[in-house]
């Protein structure tokens, strides 16, 4: 049985904990250890959550299954009627146990009660990243693709999935 809780700024170094153990190990067969590493500092960095929480809107949830952490979300709202899911990961430990569901609903659950008339949610996902079959199993479906620059020469080539709710 998994609870959630929304994080604060103080959970900045959680967070990067969680990703240095599950990001490294969701890409390591498509990226280089190049792009991890800088796609680490760029979104991970203890700073730069901070950042995201207090400038960018996001908003992060941390799943647990007892006190143990086990995942996370975030969230950030978009243009009119558009909510962005960026971020959805679950530690190696936990993957297979519903978790990853888990924290897909609670992030509608947070959007639904921000915006309650309907929206789309969108996500971007790596194109050769197994979770694509995950989110279409959750409902959602392919509207795009792109290769979208992220600095230092290195592209993110991701389908943009979306999920009307």
């Amino acid at each position: 049985m998994f609870t959630i809780r929304k994080a604060t700024v103080s959970d900045c170094n959680l967070i990067n904990k969680m990703a240095q153990n599950v990001f490294p190990a969701t890409y390591k067969e498509i990226l280089s250890s190049e792009q991890l590493n800088y796609m680490m500092d760029w979104m991970y960095s203890p700073e730069n959550i901070r950042k995201q929480i207090e400038e960018e809107g996001h908003v992060y949830f941390i799943a647990y299954e007892g006190c143990e952490p086990c995942g996370y979300v975030s969230v950030q709202p978009q243009e009119n009627n558009v909510f962005h899911l960026q971020k959805i990961y679950v530690l190696p430990n936990f993957q297979n146990a519903h978790c990853g569901s888990f924290l897909f609903r609670e992030a509608i659950k947070y959007i639904k009660k921000v915006h309650p008339s309907p929206c789309l949610m969108e996500l971007n996902v790596n194109r050769n990243n197994k979770a694509l079959k995950f989110y279409e199993h959750m409902g959602m479906k392919k509207l795009r693709e792109g290769d979208f620059p992220i600095g230092n020469g290195y592209y993110m080539n991701d389908y943009i999935m979306g999920l009307e709710i």
